[in-house]
């Protein structure tokens, strides 16, 4: 009973672990999207878009509120993205993106993440051709030539629109078409809900690690979840368990 309770206690702490990166996360890109186009929702379609993402991932409205109201405050905070890549054991990529106010304090964070676990840091470039980056949308309602159309009327351009297995319709785009997608979708059927609806990164290619080699993969991801400034971490390794319901 005593090791059952341990293994609770540990696995309910890595999930509030989790769920406090989650809303730290999301915190800082709200304040960023309200600073850039102002604080009111209505008049902020950016804005409006990621409070939505947000609730959708359980994101509290006071994690929301706050965020939205340094901006009406006149509180100053400057984020800004840097990326990591680097390589893991056995053929293993990583990309590790970060949203941070101070690039010293990240690089010191992240640069031992990889040396600890025997994996090293690339040049910036050195991973990411290996993925491929696009907006994807998923969603239920419509089928594939009632996508076309719409998409074809609002003159948005998708890579490709295929039906999942369970009837969803999945359009992937250029990154920067995300908004495009999705407007021309809720104009042809106002009632839709996104089960997906974000920019992508994903590996072209994966890999499955094993005994020792997924050890240290294990404690790569353990010691980047710790950092702070880590915003999102994308990898090639088929087998690893990220832990997300």
């Amino acid at each position: 009973m005593g090791r059952a309770h341990e293994v609770r206690k540990v696995a309910m702490a890595k999930t509030a672990a989790k769920k406090a990166k989650v809303y730290s996360r999301y915190g800082k890109e709200i304040y960023l999207a309200a600073k850039a186009g102002g604080p009111e929702p209505d008049a902020n379609l950016s804005l409006r878009r990621l409070i939505e993402k947000a609730k959708k991932e359980q994101v509290p409205a006071d994690v929301i509120k706050r965020a939205i109201d340094k901006v009406k405050s006149g509180v100053t905070e400057d984020y800004e993205p840097i990326q990591f890549e680097g390589f893991g054991p056995n053929n293993s990529t990583i990309i590790v993106k970060c949203l941070t106010d101070n690039i010293n304090r990240t690089i010191s964070q992240v640069r031992p993440a990889f040396t600890k676990s025997k994996s090293k840091l690339g040049a910036e470039g050195s991973v990411a051709y290996l993925y491929d980056v696009e907006s994807t949308v998923i969603f239920n309602g419509m089928d594939e030539e009632a996508v076309l159309d719409a998409l074809i009327m609002a003159e948005v351009d998708a890579k490709d629109i295929v039906t999942l297995d369970d009837g969803r319709i999945k359009i992937t785009g250029e990154p920067t078409d995300l908004y495009k997608i999705k407007t021309a979708i809720e104009e042809a059927k106002p009632d839709v809900e996104f089960d997906v609806d974000e920019i992508t990164t994903t590996p072209q290619d994966y890999v499955e690690l094993e005994g020792d080699d997924m050890m240290l993969f294990e404690r790569l991801m353990d010691l980047l979840d710790d950092c702070d400034d880590v915003d999102q971490i994308f990898h090639n390794v088929s087998n690893y368990d990220d832990g997300e319901e």
